[in-house]
């Protein structure tokens, strides 16, 4: 869903991916790696490209059709890691589960959780969906009621 909506959105605001790579600072062929799904776009990226362009991550990753909510998001892998712990609980799995929900090893989720590591912006919609999250934008900038 994020590859659609982030070719959507460029071509609803008549943008080019030569516009879109000049105003990110990336290659020509990154954004186009981003749009057909070749590569994925980095958390830091998505959140750029939304301040941008003033779209939602919500809507960016297709949970709503809302687009213009924008969030000053600043990534604080502590936050991160407390929301991604806290889901993990509240289901009552392990992070052998949440791995293989993601698709990734044990151990490279647990540095999510440890909040060594940025989670990648894939495995994060993976866990969208897995956790229905209704709102990213919230989720990366508010502690979950637990």
């Amino acid at each position: 869903m994020i590859v659609a909506n982030l070719r959507n959105s460029r071509l609803v605001l008549g943008l080019t991916q030569k516009d879109v790579a000049k105003d990110l600072n990336v290659d020509d062929s990154t954004v186009s790696g981003w749009e057909c799904g070749k590569d994925t776009i980095p958390m830091e990226r998505i959140i750029q490209y939304a301040r941008t362009y003033n779209f939602s991550l919500d809507y960016l990753f297709g949970l709503t059709d809302k687009r213009e909510k924008i969030m000053d998001i600043a990534l604080d892998l502590e936050l991160i890691a407390m929301n991604l712990k806290t889901l993990r609980k509240e289901k009552n799995i392990t992070q052998k589960d949440v791995a293989t929900i993601i698709n990734t090893s044990q151990s490279a989720y647990s540095q999510y959780e440890k909040a060594n590591i940025l989670i990648n912006t894939s495995f994060l919609y993976n866990l969208v969906t897995y956790y229905k999250i209704e709102s990213i934008d919230e989720f990366l900038t508010k502690p979950i009621e637990k």
